[in-house]
């Protein structure tokens, strides 16, 4: 496994790596409502979520954002680590999209006004399954 990343991933690992952690420090000041609203809606796509006090829910949230965040940035973490880390969270994302009622519209993959802020997370996929497949691939050659 290649130790230092790429140059050409650093700018979509410096972009999603920014994005990310500043939703997870943000999400450190989260009052008890921001807490509930977004522990409700995590537990309504993924049930097992609801056995988790909602503080609890999004310290850990918080912290996981900041800690996938700051591998993105770090360019001594391979490029194959970043993107399964990001792909698995941007999949979680996209799963709360395609199974939270209301942010579809009716029979649609379209998004309603609601699920506007959650699709809008399918690029972060798209770049962690690019980082994933690239090294794959290159790894295949040698």
């Amino acid at each position: 496994m290649r130790i230092f990343t790429r140059a050409h991933h650093m700018p979509t690992r410096l972009a999603a790596g920014a994005v990310i952690l500043n939703s997870g420090i943000d999400m450190l000041g989260a009052d008890e409502g921001a807490a509930a609203g977004l522990h409700g809606m995590a537990a309504t796509t993924y049930p097992f979520l609801g056995k988790m006090e909602p503080a609890k829910f999004v310290r850990l949230l918080a912290r996981g954002e900041i800690a996938l965040g700051a591998a993105l940035l770090a360019p001594f973490v391979p490029s194959l680590l970043a993107g399964a880390a990001l792909t698995g969270f941007a999949a979680g994302l996209v799963g709360l999209y395609l199974r939270t009622p209301g942010m579809r519209k009716e029979g649609s993959l379209r998004p309603s006004h609601e699920g506007i802020g959650v699709v809008k997370d399918v690029w972060l996929l798209g770049i962690g399954l690019s980082l994933v497949i690239e090294e794959l691939c290159e790894r295949d050659h040698h």
